[in-house]
């Protein structure tokens, strides 16, 4: 008998290593279903409570007061109760807009020149500084927007003619761009970094610049990624609590002008939530169904984001 045959016979056969695998295996498939499937009836549990007590609002207040227009005021806490969420919409959207005008073209150009520009070494230091950013409480910049950007912005604006006051939301929406920049320049920066290095080569080829590279390749080819971190940094923004509670105040306004002060809807659940409304009153059931709007708001952004993110991704 050869050497070669008693090896073979005494080694295991794949369909043995497969057997005494199939224990472990199964158990680590298990395990990671879990995990998938916590994640997806955490977020049905969630639903589940905004949806429930939310009806609980609906039965007793009507979808048109809800959804009024023409006379926009939210007062669900006062004896002349009124229940227009456009009331708390309008100041989400103004500093979600603020915050979006000022973090998209200043996380853009970070992440191109980190991506393009930089090298390695200098990288190496600016990333990780740049993304200590995002883990800055957001009770700090907070208070940085109210006893920092709110001052400068007065002083600045107080030449024009124009008064500003201490809770506003432009320096809320301006903060908030702060804190979303780190998320959006490091998210579209790994987007960059994924196009191809031949592509590059190839532009220079035909004499492109490093601009213009950056400009019309890469950018583009990196396109559907860079839309996510788009996404993402104005879902973030629509959430944020802490900064306009503190920087655009509590008030609940109806107002599209960033000078003013007003309250934005996860402002007002917070407000709510620390009070000594009753549980189950329907005041209390208030912050459910301003929940629920902010979701479906979200929503919405998330669904727009994976049709553009599908859409670029067939054109590129």
């Amino acid at each position: 008998m050869s050497t070669d045959s008693a090896v073979s016979k005494s080694s295991p056969t794949f369909r043995q290593v497969r057997t005494l695998r199939a224990p472990k295996e199964r158990v680590i498939e298990v395990l990671l279903f879990m995990a998938a499937a916590s994640s997806v009836l955490t977020t049905f549990g969630i639903m589940w409570v905004l949806v429930g007590d939310t009806l609980e609002f609906f039965k007793e207040v009507s979808l048109g007061d809800f959804f009024n227009l023409s006379d926009p005021k939210w007062t669900p806490l006062f004896e002349d109760k009124n229940y227009a969420i456009i009331t708390l919409i309008a100041p989400t959207l103004v500093t979600t807009g603020v915050s979006v005008f000022f973090a998209v073209p200043i996380g853009t150009v970070i992440a191109i020149y980190l991506s393009e520009y930089a090298n390695g070494t200098l990288r190496e230091w600016l990333k990780p500084i740049l993304e200590m950013l995002a883990g800055v409480p957001s009770v700090v910049f907070g208070y940085f927007a109210l006893l920092v950007v709110s001052p400068i912005l007065q002083t600045m604006l107080r030449p024009f003619g124009v008064e500003l006051g201490g809770f506003n939301m432009l320096s809320a929406g301006l903060v908030m761009g702060i804190s979303i920049v780190p998320l959006i320049s490091s998210i579209s920066e790994d987007a960059m970094r994924a196009v191809p290095v031949q592509m590059r080569e190839g532009a220079y080829a035909v004499g492109a610049t490093r601009i213009q590279t950056a400009l019309q390749v890469v950018v583009p080819s990196a396109i559907s990624g860079i839309i996510a971190a788009y996404i993402l940094g104005i879902s973030r923004s629509i959430g944020q609590t802490m900064i306009v509670a503190i920087a655009a105040g509590l008030q609940t306004t109806y107002t599209w002008n960033p000078l003013d002060g007003a309250a934005t809807i996860s402002a007002y659940i917070m407000q709510v939530s620390q009070g000594d409304i009753v549980h189950g009153s329907l005041e209390y059931n208030t912050i459910f169904a301003a929940g629920l709007t902010l979701v479906f708001m979200t929503l919405g952004l998330n669904l727009l984001g994976f049709w553009l993110i599908k859409r670029y991704r067939e054109v590129y």
